[in-house]
């Protein structure tokens, strides 16, 4: 299947693009919240707006950041998984999802999908993983799922006829309002071979604790569209597949890791805080 690395697009003229850094951009502003420097005064601005109406901002984000490793882990270590398809992957911040899968099994195959250019200028740099494996890069728009289903990349680095995991972690709420997210759920799993998983985070309507469903005016208001759900609107997401146990829980809530305290310090346990996010993995039986 080719070398190690290899980072491809749809096409192979790449013309000068506007990155819009005169307005707030979500994966720079996850990445504001994350901690993360690549960002630009429009999308700390936004962040700043976004934390003063939600004051668990940076903690909702941390608490994703964290499902995704630990899924990722359980993916890789507990399910056998040595495939994984990351769609709406995001600015990279380091462990990324090759990092945690080659890290327990490091002949894990790894391909992201994003269609931000900035994303796609970072990923070329940053998602390097370990030789014995692949990491690999399609710029595509998750809104488009038969677009990402025909990227010579992606059949280049996974073999479909075995299982794979997908993850939509904080992306279906973003797609636009003329797009199904359901039916592109639908369309992806399908592609799928049995064993494959499918890994979901998506911010919660009905666990509006301090605020949050806010966010959808301040990014409106900024040109973008953002689309809450309940717990039942995510739990479609999952139709025909088997949810693996704890089933659909904030994040913070799925499979936490104990936290080690030590003598002195402050136990910074989130067990009693509920990020306003929906988190799940489910197999797909057959």
């Amino acid at each position: 299947m080719g070398d190690a690395q290899e980072w491809m697009t749809q096409g192979d003229v790449r013309e000068p693009v506007d990155l819009k850094t005169d307005r707030p951009h979500a994966a720079r502003v996850y990445d504001v919240l994350l901690g993360g420097k690549t960002n630009y005064p429009s999308d700390r601005a936004m962040a700043e707006q976004v934390v003063a109406n939600v004051p668990s901002a940076r903690l909702t984000a941390l608490a994703n950041r964290s499902f995704i490793h630990r899924a990722t882990r359980y993916l890789a270590a507990d399910a056998g998984i040595r495939q994984f398809l990351d769609i709406g992957t995001g600015i990279p911040t380091s462990p990324n999802v090759h990092e945690i899968a080659q890290g327990v099994a490091p002949d894990s195959r790894v391909v992201y999908v994003d269609n931000d250019p900035i994303v796609l200028a970072h990923s070329r740099a940053l998602h390097i993983g370990h030789p014995e494996g692949r990491t690999a890069y399609i710029e595509a728009d998750a809104a488009d799922p038969d677009g990402v289903l025909a990227a010579g990349v992606l059949h280049d680095t996974l073999d479909l006829s075995r299982p794979v995991a997908l993850s939509m972690c904080l992306l279906l709420h973003w797609l636009p309002v003329d797009a199904d997210p359901y039916a592109v759920v639908r369309r992806l799993v399908g592609e799928l071979a049995p064993g494959s998983c499918l890994v979901i985070t998506h911010l919660a309507r009905d666990l509006d604790q301090d605020g949050s469903g806010g966010l959808e005016s301040d990014f409106k208001a900024s040109g973008s569209q953002l689309k809450a759900r309940t717990k039942d609107q995510v739990a479609r997401f999952f139709d025909g597949l088997t949810l693996v146990e704890p089933g659909i829980v904030p994040p913070n809530r799925w499979r936490p890791e104990p936290v080690v305290v030590e003598v002195g310090s402050a136990d910074t346990n989130t067990d009693e805080y509920t990020a306003p996010v929906w988190a799940g993995v489910a197999v797909k039986d057959s």
